[in-house]
């Protein structure tokens, strides 16, 4: 498998941990789950999750940093990362948090972040 499509997938699982890290609590919330939690309570559940989101997340800028040996410069990985989480957010709120609906601005906001992945890998040399 190549060193891209690890880093790719790697962002992909990264970013749900860090998805539920950062908003699994609404829904634990509106499903009464932690209901009378502390705040500091749910920071610690928070912070438990997104180490497994940085388990995955600095292995792949790793493996796929030029810097290392992989095929993406820095600027090329973070527009990644942003469009993998967008990606893995807009799934897990169609799935999880079915309430929220998708509009077309949202789809318009989507087509400009894939716009920005085509012009951080374009050629300007």
């Amino acid at each position: 498998m190549s060193k891209g499509l690890i880093t790719v997938l790697m962002l992909v699982c990264s970013n749900v941990f860090m998805t539920f890290a950062w908003y699994g609590n609404l829904k634990l919330q509106q499903m009464n789950v932690i209901k009378d939690w502390p705040l500091i309570a749910i920071i610690v559940l928070s912070w438990g999750m997104a180490f497994f989101e940085y388990t995955f997340m600095i292995p792949a800028n790793r493996i796929g940093s030029q810097i290392t040996g992989g095929p993406f410069s820095l600027m090329q990985l973070k527009v990644i990362q942003e469009c993998v989480s967008l990606v893995v957010f807009t799934v897990i709120v169609a799935t999880v948090f079915k309430g929220e609906p998708i509009r077309w601005n949202h789809l318009v906001a989507f087509a400009l972040i894939i716009l920005a992945v085509f012009f951080a890998f374009l050629k300007t040399d």
